[in-house]
């Protein structure tokens, strides 16, 4: 297992990279539009984005025209990211350890990752290749749980999260919070709404690192719970539209000096 890498991670990713470009929702066009205004994204532009999974946000940086270099550690994800965004320049290396030169990217974006990363050493690498006054971008669709099957979800996949990083934990913040090298963390939200099918909410189960990193009978027990929610829930039984809904969360900021 990959130093910096957690084992649900390393495990977990590497074997779900295809359920994950399956089941994994994009980003609202407002929220895409918002990181290219923050970070400026355009031709002539380096934009250095970590944790890129399998290129959701990917894909959408590098059709702005600028330069995207794209870090992912996980083997399996770093495949389906080469397909999704052959125009960006992929590494494979983690947010600890970041393989560029001070201040040589001008804006830094994490898409459904930052949580991932020990918070003081990926803040130290990122302030270290960013100008100043360069921007940071962080993005997470979270399950919107004000609605009742969410909730029940929630309740099947909690017992099994064990160690896994949890972006709700809010540790991540612990990188930006009181640090001098960056301004006040800002939030702006936007609903959202995955793809509909029970197929497509059953892969984004599987998509999950701990989901997939279990061994096969537990797992297979997991999924078959979810789907027995998704069929017998009563605010989900015979409809054909089933999709999870979602708030989704963009924290931007700046580095000062």
């Amino acid at each position: 297992m990959r130093p910096g890498v957690h084992r649900a991670a390393a495990v977990g990713f590497d074997r779900a990279a295809g359920a994950y470009e399956r089941g994994r929702a994009g980003y609202p066009a407002a929220a895409v539009q918002t990181i290219l205004a923050e970070t400026g994204a355009a031709p002539g532009r380096t934009l250095l984005e970590l944790g890129a999974g399998t290129g959701k946000l990917t894909r959408e940086l590098v059709a702005s025209g600028a330069h995207v270099i794209a870090l992912e550690p996980v083997g399996g994800m770093r495949e389906v990211l080469a397909e999704a965004a052959p125009d960006a320049e992929l590494l494979d290396a983690v947010a600890e350890a970041i393989p560029l030169p001070d201040a040589s990217a001008d804006a830094v974006v994490a898409a459904q990752s930052f949580h991932w990363f020990d918070p003081e050493g990926a803040a130290a690498e990122v302030a270290r290749v960013l100008p100043a006054n360069g921007a940071v971008a962080l993005i997470w669709n979270r399950r919107d749980e004000r609605v009742a099957w969410v909730r029940d979800l929630s309740r099947i996949l909690d017992g099994r999260a064990g160690d896994a990083p949890r972006y709700r934990s809010g540790l991540w913040r612990r990188a930006f919070d009181e640090n001098p090298d960056f301004a006040p963390l800002t939030l702006e939200t936007w609903p959202h709404r995955g793809t509909e099918g029970r197929e497509v909410v059953l892969a984004r189960v599987a998509s999950m690192s701990f989901v997939a990193a279990l061994h096969e009978e537990p797992r297979a027990q997991l999924l078959a719970e979810v789907a027995d929610l998704l069929e017998t829930h009563p605010d989900l039984r015979g409809r054909p539209d089933v999709a999870l809904p979602y708030v989704t969360e963009l924290y931007t900021t700046r580095r000062t000096g």
